[in-house]
């Protein structure tokens, strides 16, 4: 009994020991026996000899180990997005998570707080392709609270990763602004559309310089400054003494035209080095009345209309939209100041439908009309817009019934009365392709049936054969 008693005080004490050595903070994982091993010794006896402190303060919660070098070139930036493998394990060897074994890359935005610190610090040291372990204290990964069922508290871990891939951050849809962090601003204010901006700005094109100059510009109106549109956009992703690197299609270039006086082709892709060094920001929706609003509306208005009449569609998209975010959610106070409210949403709302229409951006076109529609159902200019943008969709019978419910409206509409040929036009031919498109698919399956019976009828004969012919013969040659 008494032996007994010790072997079980043996066992407690043991799993006492086992659980302080996951619980005490820092020396305690450090000296665990049950730590991994390289090359025969314990893994932080090596971190401790050969181990690279890689901690903006130097206090060794994140060290770094290479174990394969990448290829040389550039290191991810602030924002990138990056493409990593990796295993997860504990100091005792056990493995708690794994991309590997999921046999799929894990991705995140690096230095946007996504993932652990450790993560975010070691993946900025690394080079596309390096192989490295990194080994973190618990504050620079799960802390005192671990991540329950696999990750104990207070718990030091080790990561083996492998950098695969980064891209930098995409600001728009299209791909067309990719931006890449070199300095991280301040605090978390952007510009908004009407902020006043100063920046400093280094423009190449083909690995050229093409200019380099300070400059103060307004968002949405920085093409007034000789600045792209691209650089406009990307001003209200950042803060103040951010330095970026922005990769910018033609399309937020200089576009068709190029710029003659930079020696810039048509259709050329650019790239900008851009330091936001200070900003004023105009006025948000909330910190204006409703008259101050009402008159801003008017002066924007104006604006919007010379960028349209300058073919100048972006800027021009940027001063109506500012109109809808002021007064889309503004009531009014009697009626009078309802139906001014109603006719500066419509008009901002149909400019934007004629903006869009000349971009080509048809889903745009259909929204922008539906608003209007909702408010106004027949209301002439939104019908034709709505319709002009399914004729370009292709959804002619849709596009038909609009611009019918418009010669409803307006019997005049000569222009309507054309579209409307059109998509009849347009349906007949249609219907041509789609009976020509099942005449073939019916012939497929005709001749794929009359293979079928053919290949019956011969298996048939062949069976009647075998089961009437052949036995007569056998019975002959028996005879004989």
């Amino acid at each position: 009994m008494l032996l007994l008693l010790k072997v079980s005080v043996v066992c407690m004490v043991a799993k006492l020991h086992s659980l302080l050595l996951c619980t005490e903070r820092g020396k305690t994982n450090m000296n665990s026996r049950k730590d991994l091993a390289i090359d025969g010794q314990s893994i932080t006896a090596v971190f401790a000899k050969h181990g690279i402190d890689i901690t903006p303060n130097k206090d060794r919660g994140v060290c770094k180990l290479v174990k394969r070098q990448g290829r040389d070139g550039e290191r991810p930036m602030t924002g990138d997005k990056v493409f990593v493998h990796y295993t997860g394990k504990l100091l005792t060897g056990k493995k708690f998570d794994s991309s590997l074994d999921r046999k799929e890359p894990f991705t995140f935005n690096l230095g946007k707080g996504q993932v652990i610190k450790a993560w975010d610090i070691g993946v900025a040291t690394m080079l596309k392709g390096e192989v490295c372990t990194i080994l973190c204290k618990p504050e620079y990964a799960y802390g005192t609270s671990g991540s329950p069922p696999k990750i104990p508290p207070n718990c030091c871990l080790v990561f083996e990763m492998e950098l695969l891939d980064f891209t930098g951050e995409e600001l728009t849809e299209d791909g067309g602004i990719v931006r890449r962090i070199k300095v991280k601003g301040e605090g978390y204010n952007n510009p908004n559309d009407g902020a006043t901006v100063h920046v400093f700005l280094e423009g190449r094109c083909g690995g050229r310089i093409f200019e380099s100059r300070d400059v103060h510009f307004v968002v949405g109106e920085s093409e007034d400054a000789n600045v792209p549109l691209g650089v406009d956009r990307a001003m209200e992703k950042m803060q103040k003494g951010e330095c970026c690197l922005l990769y910018l299609n033609s399309k937020y270039g200089f576009g068709k035209e190029g710029k003659p006086e930079y020696n810039i082709r048509p259709n050329s892709d650019l790239e900008y080095e851009v330091t936001l060094k200070d900003f004023v920001k105009a006025k948000e929706s909330w910190e204006m009345d409703l008259n101050e609003k009402l008159e801003q509306s008017l002066v924007v208005k104006h604006k919007g209309t010379q960028f349209f009449k300058a073919n100048r569609y972006h800027q021009a998209v940027i001063q109506y939209q500012r109109i809808v975010s002021w007064l889309e959610m503004e009531c009014g106070v009697g009626k009078d100041q309802q139906q001014t409210i109603q006719h500066h949403l419509m008009v901002a709302q149909l400019n934007l439908a004629l903006c869009y229409l000349r971009m080509r951006e048809f889903s745009h076109v259909v929204d922008n009309c539906n608003k209007v529609i909702e408010l106004d159902a027949d209301n002439e200019k939104a019908l034709f817009r709505r319709a002009e943008a399914q004729l370009q969709r292709n959804e002619f019978a849709l596009a038909m019934s609009d611009f019918r419910r418009v010669l409803d409206v307006n019997p005049s509409n000569r222009a309507a009365l054309g579209r409307i040929y059109i998509c009849q036009q347009k349906i007949r031919e249609h219907h041509e392709m789609d009976k020509k498109t099942y005449a073939n698919m019916f012939q497929r399956f005709a001749e794929h049936d009359a293979k079928v019976d053919r290949l019956k009828r011969r298996n048939l004969n062949e069976d009647g054969f075998d089961h009437y012919i052949k036995p007569k013969l056998h019975r002959s040659q028996e005879y004989s």
